[in-house]
């Protein structure tokens, strides 16, 4: 006999830190008067000026109300109370190939090579609901699949597809370039993520500094829902500094990513970040993440767009892997190349900054990581050497 699924109740969001925090400098794109013309325009300047400078930008003025946010939370956290044994069942096979969808557990990465700590963030990815995918998830998700999948298909017409209108106009593009392709019946590997920081204790946190290492993602935009617990931290591309992102309320955090930044040349920023530790006074909390991975659609190759007068003018004509002679990726390539890359649990300092595709090398980003100081004596010596 099935066993009934527990009602999905309310969630409480932490407070906020009370710590003075470095906190970054980001605009907000606001989609309240998308619908006219002197608002889209408006938008569209206020969102190429903050992918240009900074890669990240909150928004808001979206019509999805903040209980239907609220009851992802709620579902996420009834997710992760399952027990171990329940949740590996829906781990991927060929998880340290690329494949992402299902349940991702903790522990699979060293972050104290001193001594042997690991990871201890879980992830479970839900792909598009478009008929490419089969959607086998466990009894709790799986009943309240019907609402995700709505939830899902409002961030991509609600929120997405207008930011992809606005950033085709700020590049005199027509303005159904890129929602044409990310168009959710094509398949892509965009993904709808409930994500856990599980709590540490305060030694332990002081060892390892961060709890995800500095990097950039590999699609267009990613969505990121408030939560109270700060970790995030963007490297400010002005002054190389990282900077903790303040959660807004009634916002999206967004970040434009590698992809668009291939599609335009280098034009659109793709920005460092990582997740730090939390200050002291959240550190006794989990920090549960509820993130949607936009991407091209899988058969899209990344060349640079030659069809914008912006990125003619401006003289960015050629990205990473034209500038090098090597052939461009399709994004399914990109993604799974650069999956596997993340999937692999490697320590060689070779791995750090390996070449993922012909034309595109990796780098390291966050100095201080525990988990990176012994990489960093080694390449250091090798340098010496």
């Amino acid at each position: 006999m099935p066993v009934p699924v527990p009602p999905l109740g309310s969630y409480q969001h932490v407070p906020e830190t009370k710590e003075n925090l470095d906190w970054a400098e980001l605009v907000t794109v606001d989609l309240t008067n998308y619908d006219t013309p002197e608002g889209k325009q408006e938008a569209a300047k206020t969102l190429i000026k903050a992918i240009r400078d900074k890669g990240f930008f909150y928004v808001k003025g979206f019509d999805i109300p903040q209980e239907k946010v609220n009851r992802q939370f709620a579902l996420g956290k009834q997710f992760y109370e399952l027990p171990l044994e329940e949740k590996a069942k829906y781990t991927p096979e060929g998880l340290d190939e690329g494949k992402f969808n299902g349940y991702v557990p903790a522990g699979r990465r060293i972050v104290d090579p001193e001594t042997g700590l690991r990871d201890n963030v879980e992830i479970y990815n839900i792909p598009k609901f478009n008929g490419d995918f089969p959607h086998n998830h466990p009894p709790i998700i799986q009943e309240r699949l019907p609402e995700i999948e709505e939830f899902a298909k409002d961030l991509h017409s609600k929120v997405l597809d207008p930011l992809y209108t606005l950033l085709a106009l700020a590049l005199e593009l027509p303005e159904d370039y890129f929602t044409k392709i990310h168009s959710y019946p094509v398949k892509s590997e965009d993904h709808f993520r409930y994500m856990k920081y599980n709590k540490r204790p305060l030694e332990e946190n002081a060892k390892i500094k961060s709890w995800i290492r500095g990097h950039t993602d590999l699609g267009s935009f990613t969505l990121l829902f408030r939560q109270p617990v700060a970790a995030l931290q963007i490297r400010d591309p002005l002054t190389d500094e990282w900077k903790w992102v303040k959660p807004q309320d009634a916002t999206i955090t967004v970040n434009s990513c590698d992809a668009l930044s291939f599609l335009t040349g280098g034009y659109v920023r793709s920005t460092i970040h990582r997740v730090t530790i939390p200050p002291k006074d959240q550190q006794h909390v989990d920090r549960l993440g509820l993130l949607y991975f936009s991407r091209p659609h899988n058969h899209i190759q990344l060349n640079t767009i030659t069809d914008s007068p912006v990125l003619q003018r401006e003289g960015f004509t050629q990205n990473d892997f034209e500038k090098s002679g090597n052939p461009v990726p399709t994004m399914e390539d990109w993604t799974f190349k650069k999956q596997k890359w993340q999937r692999t649990r490697k320590t060689e300092p070779a791995y750090y900054t390996a070449t993922i595709v012909p034309g595109y090398q990796e780098k390291i980003y966050d100095k201080d990581s525990a988990e990176l100081q012994p990489v960093l004596r080694q390449l250091a010596q090798a340098t010496v050497a």
